[in-house]
């Protein structure tokens, strides 16, 4: 496996993590937690934005 491969898998990870995370703050907690879940969540798809980005590059 070369670098491109292995930032397309960490990529492909995040953004079914940032999904998990994103599902779990409109699903399960309505209170306050959910907004944390939330801002995780898409924390998680500001990095797979990063590591796509990266990808030909690096």
């Amino acid at each position: 496996m070369n670098k491109n491969t292995v930032l397309g898998y960490a990529t492909l990870i995040m953004i079914l993590m940032g999904m998990l995370l994103i599902a779990l703050a409109v699903f399960k907690y309505d209170e306050i937690a959910g907004y944390g879940f939330g801002a995780v969540g898409v924390g998680f798809f500001a990095n797979a934005w990063v590591f796509n980005a990266l990808k030909g590059r690096v």
